[in-house]
């Protein structure tokens, strides 16, 4: 198993963080060496702490209304080596090793395997 890699939390970082008036932001999932985007998922503080102190993807489900670790069913787990927020403090972007088949709940690699104007 690859070694997980905690990111320190540092207040001014978290300060910097404007989420939405649900509590969340949305985070950009990439893939380490490829640059692939995966996904697109949302967290709160709860769920970006979490992710930073435990080197793993953790994020908040708006229809279960829970936390969900990326892989504790599917296997398919992402173990964070960067993170990131944008200018505006209101989109986060974590750079990923991911593991398994991928890091879509159809089995896809990447979530964005559809493109517009085409039948795939």
């Amino acid at each position: 198993m690859p070694a997980l890699t905690p990111i320190e939390i540092r207040a001014e970082d978290l300060d910097r963080v404007r989420y939405d008036t649900d509590g969340l932001v949305p985070a950009i999932v990439q893939e380490e060496g490829t640059g692939d985007v995966l996904m697109m998922a949302w967290m709160n503080e709860t769920t970006l702490r979490r992710t930073l102190s435990e080197g793993r993807t953790v994020f908040w489900s708006r229809s279960r209304q829970e936390e969900w670790r990326k892989g504790d069913t599917s296997g398919d787990r992402q173990l964070v080596r960067r993170a990131a927020y944008d200018c505006d403090g209101d989109t986060l972007l974590f750079v990923v090793e991911q593991e398994g088949r991928g890091a879509c709940h159809t089995g896809a690699k990447s979530c964005f395997y559809r493109a517009f104007g085409s039948d795939a």
